[in-house]
């Protein structure tokens, strides 16, 4: 008896930190409205750890999403979350995809989180995939999606994701692998940074592997697709995933704001395709 309330009260007390530690970055919130792209909890340990590991040198260079092409933003959201401008910051259907694979491999190779799930973690969170890491996830998510606006969201996504071991945002992305500043990249070269994503220190337009081919095939196309005038369809709110062989449903393109898509993306909700990790 005695040895399950000392496990019920370190049970508590664990809970009892998690939440504080939650609640004070909760508050901390408001600050990332406006202002400069903060590093995220990824780029600081990289920064920490990489002179005793002897990792190549930090490069990250936030910018203005108002530099970073609508090819780009398009290619990342087809590939990462198709609903993102719809939804609110969860996707039920994307979780209950990469659940339904998942449990076909009989291993983790689908996470189904959205871009804000996504931003919370690489802000806040450790790359751990502990059932603590997750539910600060769930909040912090809800926090993200009622303080920030979807571009701001957007933005800090673009700059703060990782796109090669050491390299992280888009500017950077961009100036180690196509020797250019983002705002100069040209479609395909866009459709390659998305397709990093998943992987981005094994698949990358460094290292180019089979996944990284088929990934980047299959997001030109969406994105080919989506940039033709179609008719609307009414009804059509489905989420986005990719493997190689398979095309889920997705969802419409981002705007110049949250609520208004950008021309070439008004008029077509279309296959979408999302293969994060957890």
């Amino acid at each position: 008896m005695r040895t399950i309330r000392t496990l019920f009260l370190i049970a508590v007390t664990i809970i009892v930190i998690d939440l504080s530690v939650i609640v004070s970055r909760w508050v901390s919130m408001p600050h990332l409205t406006k202002g400069p792209v903060p590093e995220s909890r990824f780029i600081r340990s990289y920064r920490k750890n990489r002179a005793r590991h002897k990792w190549p040198r930090l490069r990250w260079q936030p910018v203005a999403l108002g530099t970073i092409p609508h090819a780009l933003r398009l290619a990342v959201i087809l590939g990462e979350d198709g609903t993102f401008y719809q939804n609110n910051g969860f996707d039920a259907s994307a979780i209950l995809w990469a659940a339904r694979y998942d449990w076909r491999a009989q291993r983790i190779v689908f996470g189904g989180s959205t871009i804000t799930q996504q931003t919370a973690k690489n802000l806040f969170l450790s790359p751990s995939r502990s059932f603590f890491r997750k539910a600060n996830e769930v909040l912090l998510t809800v926090a993200l999606t009622h303080l920030l606006t979807k571009n701001r969201i957007l933005e800090i996504y673009l700059d703060d994701a990782q796109f090669g071991q050491g390299i992280y945002g888009v500017e950077a992305a961009s100036q180690y692998y196509f020797g250019k500043p983002v705002s100069a990249i040209n479609t395909e070269e866009a459709v390659e940074l998305a397709a990093s994503l998943p992987d981005p220190v094994g698949s990358n337009p460094a290292k180019r592997s089979w996944y990284f081919r088929a990934r980047t095939a299959k997001i030109l196309r969406l994105l080919q697709s989506t940039q033709r005038p179609q008719a609307p369809v009414p009804g059509n709110s489905s989420g986005s995933h990719l493997s190689p062989d398979k095309t889920p449903s997705g969802q419409q393109a981002p705007g110049q704001d949250q609520k208004t898509p950008p021309s070439g993306a008004t008029q077509n909700p279309t296959n979408g395709a999302r293969a994060n990790k957890a």
